[in-house]
């Protein structure tokens, strides 16, 4: 019997691709895990109505935890019109089942590194280590929408008299999404950015958020903030609005170590460090809660990719480290790193996105490499 049990989710596009690469690294690890395969992915909405169905939340019920590719998600009436023509009038609505694992298994923290590894030509400079640590349940992407707005949500609202003029445009014309976050989820994830912060030795802890403009939701994040900032008095902290730092990272991004934001400035945010050190090919992440975690690279399906062996690994290997790392395997983890850093740094063999268009090498042959790294680690 194997020692874990992963819930294996290539999802869409090239998920698939990337996640049949990391078998081949993973296997040249001996590592000692059986996987299950689990349906999810817009395969699954259009012929299904369902991109999460429920034998896949089975599964996960009964693993240690997930391994997960790529998800496409398109927007309401785009997904409405690729369902099945039988699903079309049973008024199903598209909602992405990565926000839905996160809510349901109340993964609360999405960890998202992001590391310049030597010799990376797509690095803005050498030596960024940046760690984002982004609340994943609530905030902007929790779900909570409508449009076009319901007369009794508009009353319900009118009690902010800034509420009012949306009514003379027709409530048959306007959309609201709301961020909703509690003391709880806020403090939660300040938190851990702290520890992670002490534990690592990290110099500093940044909040990014928008009170000036956002200011009940913003406000009680950056009070939660300062609070919590009194218990860790050897770890600077400091505050930015989202829009500034994204310059500030640009400018000085060895000012900054650790980042904490909300859900939406959280994922903006990591995909700006992540193009500082070589792009969404080199960005990995996981979404953990007290139980259970799913662990998922930063970037999408790619379907212009799909079924051309081309796309960067890297992120996809990264990820698993990170699974490595949570399930207490962190030998296993750090061999995997350094086996991915010295492909990166020698150079030999990387996708386009590296070696350009036309010069790179398969998603597949990345893998073996990465694979030959770890197999002569073992054989030393």
């Amino acid at each position: 019997m194997a020692k874990y049990k992963i819930a294996w989710m290539p999802g869409d596009g090239v998920g698939n691709e990337v996640m049949d690469a990391t078998r081949i690294v993973l296997d040249a690890m001996n590592f000692d895990a059986e996987y299950i395969h689990a349906d999810i992915g817009w395969e699954f909405w259009c012929k299904e109505g369902d991109p999460l169905p429920q034998r896949t939340i089975d599964i996960l019920k009964d693993t240690d935890c997930a391994l997960f590719g790529a998800i496409t998600s398109k927007p309401r009436d785009e997904a409405h019109e690729e369902l099945a023509p039988e699903l079309k009038d049973k008024g199903l609505v598209y909602f992405s089942p990565i926000v839905k694992l996160r809510q349901m298994f109340n993964m609360h923290t999405n960890l998202r590194p992001c590391k310049a590894y030597a010799g990376n030509p797509l690095n803005y400079k050498e030596d960024i280590d940046l760690v984002v640590f982004r609340e994943n349940t609530e905030g902007s992407y929790g779900g909570v929408e409508w449009f076009p707005l319901p007369e009794k949500v508009y009353d319900a609202l009118c009690d902010n008299p800034k509420m009012v003029k949306w009514k003379e445009k027709g409530l048959e014309n306007v959309a609201l999404s709301t961020r909703i976050m509690s003391k709880q989820g806020c403090e939660s994830i300040i938190r851990q950015s702290f520890e992670y912060a002490k534990k690592f030795n990290r110099k500093s802890v940044t909040l990014v958020e928008k009170p000036n403009v956002l200011r009940e939701t913003g406000g009680l994040m950056t009070r939660a903030f300062r609070e919590i900032a009194k218990e860790y008095p050897g770890i600077d902290a400091w505050e930015a609005n989202i829009d500034a730092m994204c310059m500030w990272l640009i400018k000085n991004p060895f000012d900054y170590d650790v980042l904490v934001a909300e859900n939406m400035f959280g994922d903006i945010i990591s995909d700006l460090c992540a193009g500082l050190v070589g792009g969404l090919g080199f960005a990995c992440a996981a979404n953990i809660g007290d139980d259970y975690a799913v662990f998922e690279p930063t970037h999408g399906s790619a379907p212009k990719y799909y079924g051309k062996d081309v796309v960067n690994p890297m992120a996809m290997f990264l990820t698993a480290k990170m699974m490595l790392d949570w399930l207490g395997e962190t030998e296993a983890g750090t061999r995997l790193e350094n086996a991915v850093a010295e492909v990166i740094k020698e150079g030999k063999v990387g996708t386009y996105d590296v070696k350009g268009r036309g010069n790179g090498d398969s998603t597949t042959e990345v893998a073996h490499e990465v694979a030959r790294k770890l197999q002569s680690t073992v054989n030393a």
